[in-house]
């Protein structure tokens, strides 16, 4: 089945929808599709009648992370981790940050790992109550990216961000929204519905000021650092342990991983 970013909207309508596409796998995303996320909101971005964007997953999930079978290739060494993580997956978070237009996340079902990149990313997020929130990476074995915890950090702070990556466990809508990952949260049922009508009232309202308020207050979060050479390397040092093989071999053998700590 294919894997892939759609981009939908109504004619005339001021708000366009970008869904992530790979139901098979809960929408975990592809190299592919972070790709094609980058370009679609750079191409949104140029949209001058463009007011909103509402971002969301195919069927009742929002993503369930990166697509995990694609790493034992595109990301097997350190030269392809940069390009992995450097290029093509902060591209697709920069480009949602970077878009003029204020992006609402509708989240429905898991949004886990990469998922959670994205909806941090975005401006608002809109929750269905059934939701289910984490990052469990250290169950397979590697470290988020540094340039992926930019947006998490910015968003909830170091505690809950070290909260979440150590114990790896999931959450419900309600505790997200209570450590601030999420805006609000709403009935299953009711989930699109507030989504769009968010996008609506944003669309309403003068689009040079929204356009202005999203700058201001990204401009305004703290900078963080660029990590140097050695500390982009420590980044990925991961993918030289027993520790990381074993756990993308227990993570599609669908059993719990042995780690040694090497």
């Amino acid at each position: 089945m294919k894997t892939e970013i759609l981009l939908s909207r109504e004619p005339g309508s001021p708000i366009a929808t970008v869904t992530l596409s790979n139901p098979r796998k809960l929408n975990a995303i592809s190299t592919a599709m972070w790709c094609s996320l980058k370009e679609t909101m750079d191409e949104l971005h140029r949209d001058e009648s463009l007011r909103c964007i509402v971002i969301r997953g195919e069927g009742k999930a929002f993503a369930a992370g990166g697509d995990v079978e694609e790493f034992l290739t595109v990301r097997d060494d350190f030269e392809s981790a940069k390009v992995y993580h450097g290029k093509w997956v902060a591209g697709a978070l920069g480009a949602i940050v970077a878009c003029r237009h204020p992006v609402v996340a509708m989240i429905e079902g898991p949004c886990v790992g990469g998922g959670l990149e994205i909806a941090s990313c975005c401006d608002l997020r809109i929750a269905a109550a059934g939701a289910k929130f984490g990052a469990p990476i250290m169950k397979l074995g590697f470290t988020m990216a540094a340039t992926e915890l930019v947006g998490l950090v910015a968003l909830a702070g170091p505690a809950v961000v070290l909260e979440i990556l150590l114990e790896g466990r999931l959450f419900s809508a309600q505790e997200a929204y209570e450590k601030g990952l999420v805006t609000r949260v709403v009935l299953d049922e009711a989930v699109a519905e507030e989504s769009y009508a968010a996008a609506g009232r944003i669309a309403k309202g003068a689009p040079l000021v929204a356009r202005a308020h999203k700058q201001l207050v990204r401009r305004l979060v703290a900078t963080v650092q660029a990590l140097s050479d050695t500390e982009t390397r420590d980044n990925f040092a991961f993918l030289d342990s027993e520790d990381y093989r074993e756990g993308l071999k227990a993570f599609l053998e669908k059993r719990s991983p042995q780690f040694k700590g090497c």
